[in-house]
């Protein structure tokens, strides 16, 4: 199939320009300034940027990755897609490890079809001072014999490992998820600033919502946010959903580790796309309240219920980003963390087509995936 979307707005990591994109086969085969050569859609010039890439997200549309259930993994990517996520990681919960091997066996399937681009196993071996919405009474220490399990399970599929670097086991842990070629991401942690270097001297390389979950910044113990920001090595996630993290922390974030070394994510939950009331997340209850997830008991933040869509707008709006910076923070960056910036994450010949259109007040106008339209711009 050839298509030329033409009057676009175009943002590339280097800026934005008028022009014009011409696509064969599902792949963007030129990336034109000025006016199309030949009549195509036109896009009336509205902004047009690579699809989001998602690397934390537990689910959407009443379905939810750590349940396994595969109906419900559809309906959430479905809706993220529609917000402009066109690639997506599943992210599971603590549970316990015969329920995680079953999650990862099922959703391993939708792997397989395309539908997912990988399995994150946020636990169980996390802290437990700061375990945030998982269950402490599951969790665990690290152990590599053990982590090859959920490995197996996952079939080749198994892209990230979330683990608090202080506890026993997690170095050697963190070393067996690199040889796996399986990401290590520090958080839910309660580590000093000696510790997460550690850990990241071990392999581990991306922060799991950075601040959330995480000792906060001191001036005499800096901690994990410290060590995370300041370590080029490391990518930091971030949820901009207005309730994790104050957009003040946000641009200290992004100016310190800035948009190459800063991947937007949702860590999304069952409610997203749905109205207020209750949930569950893994084996917690879960109630949502003017659109804000937390615990039944305690209060706690479960999730959120953000889209990616969302997520840059505020990035753009609430944060400072430029256009382009946001776009590398929600495309480029985790597609890179992914290896696969060399097929998706930013607008460039030869990369895949995927795309979304974005209208002035950057709101979702159409989708496509592949070169197909998932939602088509009028």
């Amino acid at each position: 199939m050839s298509l030329t979307l033409a009057d676009a707005r175009v943002v590339t990591p280097e800026g934005i320009h008028d022009g014009w994109l011409a696509i064969e086969d599902g792949r963007i085969t030129h990336v034109g300034h000025g006016r199309a050569p030949r009549a195509g859609h036109s896009l009336g010039g509205r902004y047009v940027v690579p699809g989001f890439v998602d690397i934390h997200n537990h689910g959407g549309a009443g379905g939810s990755f750590p349940t396994g259930d595969q109906d419900g993994a559809r309906d959430a990517v479905e809706l993220h897609r529609r917000h402009g996520t066109t690639t997506l990681v599943a992210s599971l919960v603590t549970a316990a490890v015969a329920d995680l091997e079953a999650a990862a066996s099922s959703l391993a399937d939708l792997c397989d079809d395309g539908l997912l681009a990988g399995l994150h196993f946020e636990g169980p071996y996390i802290s437990g001072a700061r375990c945030g919405a998982h269950d402490p009474a599951l969790l665990r220490e690290p152990s590599p014999r053990e982590f090859e399990r959920l490995v197996k399970a996952g079939r080749g599929h198994v892209r990230m490992l979330t683990i608090a670097p202080e506890l026993p086991g997690a170095l050697d842990t963190v070393r067996a998820a690199r040889d796996h070629g399986v990401l290590a991401a520090l958080g839910h942690s309660d580590a000093t600033y000696e510790q997460t270097l550690d850990g990241i001297d071990a392999g581990a390389s991306v922060a799991t919502h950075l601040y959330n979950a995480l000792p906060p910044l001191g001036h005499r113990s800096p901690g994990p946010v410290a060590a995370l920001l300041q370590d080029e090595r490391v990518t930091v996630e971030l949820v901009n959903d207005g309730v994790h993290v104050h957009p003040a922390m946000l641009r200290l974030a992004c100016s310190v580790a800035g948009p190459g070394r800063t991947a937007l994510v949702t860590d999304a939950m069952s409610a997203a796309g749905m109205g207020d009331g209750d949930y569950e997340l893994g084996a917690l209850r879960v109630t949502v309240s003017g659109g804000v997830a937390r615990l039944a008991e305690g209060g706690t933040i479960a999730g959120s219920t953000l889209t990616m869509d969302v997520a840059f707008r505020r990035s753009v709006t609430e944060v400072g980003l430029t256009l382009s910076e946001a776009s590398v923070a929600a495309s480029l960056t985790p597609a890179r963390v992914l290896g696969l910036d060399a097929q998706i994450g930013s607008i460039a010949a030869g990369k895949t087509a995927d795309l979304v259109v974005l209208t002035d007040e950057l709101e979702v106008a159409g989708v496509m995936r592949r070169g197909a339209w998932l939602t088509e711009p009028r």
